[in-house]
């Protein structure tokens, strides 16, 4: 552990990290990608041609690549950076490039010539100590254009499970949490699969603990709706937590719609960070 915490510290010439795993599989990322396009449409909106970044890309080009496509849809002149730490990776990924889409060596230090408009780090932190985790969202953060969005993340293996936090310049902003409601026995099931920094808060006194909980009682609650269809059942449980006020209903959020019909439907429950901030050490 020791010595994975020092490999954030910057090293000159170096990319600041360490390699993962580096586990991938196409389709994975689906779910964040979906949300990244619709949910913040007039970020990529706003260069003619952004850029984003798949942080920590793993040992295929395949979730860079799918990136791009997806983003090339709202934002037809975007391109895609795939970061690596290690250069076997980045080479064998290269062969994939195309224009808009290029591969290269690179940490939290985001070495791109411009600054991307939104980072999508998934798989990475959740393989760090969890005292590592503000000075690498304050490192990628620092390299974002203006309005600039990190979404950092994690998801089981073939992406029907996935959390991520939405983190700005000013620190993490949202937390969502989306699933396939067919392939789930209650929200909870998620928590294994939380981003880093709230990996280990999930016990009682924490807020994403208590998020749980009522959206584990809602489940219950909405259990006759499960005749109708499993995705019936996950609205009617996110419709009851906006009402409570743990997820953000129907409105929008700094300008971005993150609740309502449209987001439940899909299988997500976008949570203010404020209701899940780890408690003070």
């Amino acid at each position: 552990m020791v010595e994975k915490a020092r490999a954030l510290q910057a090293r000159p010439g170096r990319p600041v990290g360490h390699a993962t795993r580096g586990t991938t599989a196409a389709n994975r990322m689906r779910r964040v990608d979906r949300w990244l396009a619709q949910t913040h449409a007039s970020l990529l909106a706003s260069e003619e041609s952004p850029l984003i970044v798949d942080l920590g890309f793993g040992a295929s080009h395949v979730t860079p690549l799918e990136l791009f496509r997806r983003m090339r849809v709202p934002a037809p002149l975007a391109e895609v950076v795939g970061l690596e730490i290690d250069p076997e990776r980045v080479r064998r990924a290269s062969a994939f490039a195309e224009p808009g889409l290029s591969f290269r060596v690179g940490g939290f230090e985001v070495p791109t010539e411009r600054r991307p408009v939104a980072i999508r780090a998934f798989n990475v932190l959740r393989q760090y100590p969890e005292s590592d985790v503000p000075a690498a969202w304050s490192a990628m953060t620092a390299r974002l254009a203006p309005g600039g969005v990190l979404i950092e993340g994690t998801c089981d293996e073939i992406g029907r499970i996935a959390t991520w936090a939405a983190v700005d310049v000013r620190g993490p902003q949202t937390l969502t949490i989306a699933v396939n409601p067919w392939r789930i026995g209650r929200p909870s099931d998620a928590a294994e699969r939380l981003p880093k920094a709230l990996i280990h808060r999930n016990v009682p006194g924490e807020g994403v603990y208590e998020l749980f909980r009522a959206a584990d009682r809602a489940w219950e609650l909405a259990a006759g709706l499960g005749s109708f269809s499993p995705r019936q059942r996950w609205m009617a449980t996110a419709n009851a937590l906006a009402a409570d006020g743990w997820v953000l209903g129907p409105g929008n959020r700094d300008g971005r719609v993150l609740g309502g019909p449209q987001r439940f439907r899909l299988g997500e429950m976008t949570v203010p960070w404020e209701r899940v901030a780890p408690s003070p050490s």
